[in-house]
């Protein structure tokens, strides 16, 4: 089964999905004008399909409220698929097909690269945009820590205490709706600030990162692992206008924000005082992971769950051939970006 016939399966599902879920002319007809609320879901249904195709970049509280809508609807599809963690797995050897165990080793495998101390581990960890919480459970149980993660999807965070209760860890994991632009912590709160696969949502990535190392604790690490386009070449301007075009399309679809390099995510946490920052770009590593999640995506239980979930979960299914495409092209890029926090000078 080759990509290109994938992508053309993914995307009759998606144009399927969305005819259907358009109001037809009988449909609109049958609609009296004292169905006031039957009028609106039309209205506001038609409005979004509208909005995914022509819309112009954002405001923060429409991408808020869009990938928290978003979350709340796609979030049980992705469970009852894939499991509890909703990020790329890990693959090498590439041609692995254990795709849950992928997805856990690719947290230990960035533990590891980010040189997190199995002998003088985290205490403390904040998961920023923590997904259904299984980042924050894993890590809490392979270190026996105590980790609070934070979503805009108030799905994801009762899916998520519901998760460690029946794990047996909600006495070390717990989690919350918050803004990861304005975290409902103290200053220096954590050893451990872990953010897998949430950066690319954050419009104000400058605030984003002042969050980051702001409720680090002094010594403490800082973990990104985010998609973000590629670096600039020396004298370079801006990407092409192809690359834009690709990366707009992606937005409009799936409410994201306009996106940076991992090398403007380095100058960022420089400017912030970070030290030892590290950056590595695995987008080699999680590549395979893509064709396995449109192919799992073709099988009737994923069809009509995909139905189920709504517009804007289908909308996010045809957001996934657009990255593949910008992966593809060279513009999409996966980056690993740690650091630690300074040390704090003690008075003489």
């Amino acid at each position: 089964m080759n990509n290109n016939w994938l992508r053309l399966s993914l995307f009759a599902i998606c144009w399927w999905g969305s005819v259907a879920f358009a109001p037809s002319t009988s449909v609109s007809k049958r609609i009296s004008t004292s169905s006031s609320t039957s009028l609106y879901g039309v209205r506001s249904a038609v409005r979004r399909a509208r909005d995914s195709l022509l819309s112009k970049d954002r405001t923060d509280k429409d991408l808020k409220d869009g990938i928290a809508f978003f979350y709340d609807r796609s979030s049980k599809l992705w469970e009852d698929v894939w499991g509890e963690h909703m990020h790329h797995g890990y693959y090498i050897p590439e041609d692995r097909t254990d795709h849950v165990q992928a997805q856990i080793d690719l947290i230990d495998e960035v533990l590891k690269w980010a040189e997190v101390d199995d002998k003088n581990p985290p205490k403390s960890v904040v998961d920023v945009g923590c997904g259904i919480g299984g980042s924050s459970r894993h890590i809490a149980k392979k270190y026996d820590c105590k980790a609070q993660g934070i979503t805009l999807s108030p799905y994801q965070a009762n899916r998520g205490n519901e998760l460690a209760k029946e794990q047996g860890v909600s006495d070390k994991a717990s989690f919350q709706v918050a803004d990861a632009l304005n975290m409902p912590f103290d200053d220096s709160s954590f050893d451990l600030v872990w953010s897998l696969e949430s950066g690319e949502h954050m419009p104000d990535k400058t605030k984003f990162v002042n969050e980051l190392m702001r409720v680090a604790a002094p010594g403490g690490r800082v973990i990104i692992v985010t998609w973000c386009h590629r670096d600039l070449e020396l004298g370079e301007p801006s990407l092409s206008k192809k690359e834009e075009k690709i990366l707009a399309k992606i937005n409009r679809a799936y409410y994201l924000p306009k996106w940076c390099s991992v090398d403007d995510y380095c100058k960022l946490l420089e400017k912030e005082g970070a030290v030892d920052i590290k950056r590595e770009d695995w987008s080699y590593i999680i590549a395979p992971f893509w064709k396995a999640v449109i192919k799992s995506s073709l099988n009737l239980k994923s069809v009509v769950g995909l139905l189920k979930s709504g517009f804007s979960t289908i909308r996010g299914a045809y957001a996934m051939l657009l990255m593949l495409k910008g992966f593809d092209a060279g513009v999409i890029k996966f980056g690993l970006i740690t650091c630690t926090k300074k040390m704090e000078k003690k008075e003489e």
